[in-house]
């Protein structure tokens, strides 16, 4: 319990008014002052009843509704504010009397999502008690699986448009006749279907079969690297929501999809299989970096056993040292299978390289940001020389190259 301003402010006035009626009246008014206060204090010392509906399950950086009601009378005269924790926020943070807010997970995994706190105010105003309502409740944080998604409708619909490229176009890269759709500007007027065309009176074309039945695995780096921070995550965040992205398009072109995931250990393993992206998304999401150096080499001999693949590793290529494992391991996994190695580019390394220097500082940050940018470039040059595919991307556009690099890999019967 805690006397409010309200209660200071109506001492005060008691204590001046014995400058008025005399110093036995104005006592007697600090009593009655104090006792109100004690029986203010006294009704709010029992906890509201409050009603917190939060979501179990959010995709990182999507926004989710929460609200936090007071259904009782101490609704009126009670102030509601959510704590957070890292890698989750609340915006707004308290409201009066309720409390709507939009929730966000800005790292994926498992969060506890502490109780609401409420502070109630007596009746009169002179006294306020805080209570905890609503207790912990778990919050997964998922990959973004929504933009996953949008890629895998994108690639379904033949809308799917590759970075800095062109639209692709129709999904037709097989002979197999599938369905009829209203054409796109970029179609090849080879699957034209002027039948169906001259009866609509607008351009349609066929829909091919893409090969399905193919194998994809993304194999996940866990190791110390991808802790990194890049935008409001790490490079792990990263890198699961790009694996989410091949997930759900092979999901949608019918190939399978598995997974392994690694630091020192394999810490899992999904054998390629039949709606395979959910179950990577639902396997995979609560992974953490561990402070440990990885072995690709025990990711690999994980996967080297299976039939050809297109292998995705997503992983950070920092330098030549830190890429000297993953170089010694490509070959051999090449032989066998189609191999992508993927990372996400720093976006504040290219603005450090970029931006015009104001003071020495700037100076000093592009000369490190270059030495790093040099460094990334001769590891990427090793791995290509290894027999590996590199697929760079800004953080947001990840996703979306590997799904360009898993489909071209499609288009040219690599898989």
């Amino acid at each position: 319990m805690s006397p409010t301003p309200r209660a200071a402010g109506a001492l005060a006035l008691a204590a001046l008014a014995a400058l008025l009626v005399g110093p036995v009246v104005a006592g007697a008014l600090v009593l009655a002052v104090l006792a109100a206060t004690a029986v203010d204090a006294r009704a709010t010392r029992r906890p509201p009843r409050a009603d917190r509906d939060a979501p179990a399950v959010v995709a990182r950086g999507r926004a989710a509704d929460m609200h936090v009601a007071l259904p009782g009378p101490e609704g009126a005269r009670a102030r509601v504010r959510q704590a957070v924790v890292p890698g989750v926020t609340v915006q707004p943070q308290d409201g009066e009397g309720a409390l709507a807010a939009s929730l966000v997970g800005t790292r994926r995994g498992r969060h506890m999502l502490p109780p609401a706190a409420v502070r109630l105010r007596g009746p009169l105003g002179l006294a306020s008690s805080d209570h905890a309502v609503g207790g912990e409740q778990e919050l997964a944080v998922f990959p973004d699986v929504p933009a996953a998604r949008r890629i895998a409708l994108a690639v379904r619909q033949g809308r799917f448009r590759e970075p800095g490229s062109r639209t692709r176009g129709p999904l037709g890269l097989g002979t197999e006749f599938e369905s009829i759709r209203e054409g796109l500007p970029d179609d090849d007027v080879r699957f034209v279907n002027w039948r169906a065309t001259a009866r609509l009176g607008r351009p349609m074309v066929n829909n091919l079969r893409v090969e399905q039945d193919r194998d994809v695995v993304c194999i996940v780096d866990c190791g110390r690297l991808m802790a990194a921070p890049v935008g409001e995550g790490t490079a792990l965040d990263v890198a699961l929501d790009a694996a989410a992205a091949v997930g759900m398009v092979a999901d949608a072109v019918g190939d399978r999809c598995g997974a392994v995931a690694y630091a020192d250990e394999v810490l899992r393993r999904l054998p390629p299989r039949r709606a395979g992206g959910e179950a990577l998304v639902r396997a995979c999401f609560d992974l953490q970096p561990r402070g440990v150096e990885s072995d690709p080499e025990l990711a690999f001999r994980a996967v080297g056993g299976l039939k050809r693949a297109l292998v995705v590793v997503l992983t950070d290529l920092v330098d030549l040292a830190a890429a000297r494992s993953l170089v010694a391991a490509v070959p051999v996994l090449a032989r066998h299978h189609e191999v992508v190695v993927a990372g996400a580019a720093d976006p504040a390394l290219r603005a450090a390289i970029t931006k015009a220097p104001r003071d020495i500082d700037d100076v000093l940050a592009a000369a490190v940001a270059v030495e790093v940018d040099h460094a990334r470039a001769e590891a990427v040059r090793s791995v290509r020389a290894a027999g590996a595919q590199v697929v760079e991307a800004p953080p947001g556009g990840l996703g979306a190259a590997c799904v360009a690099a898993y489909l071209r890999a499609k288009a040219r019967a690599r898989l």
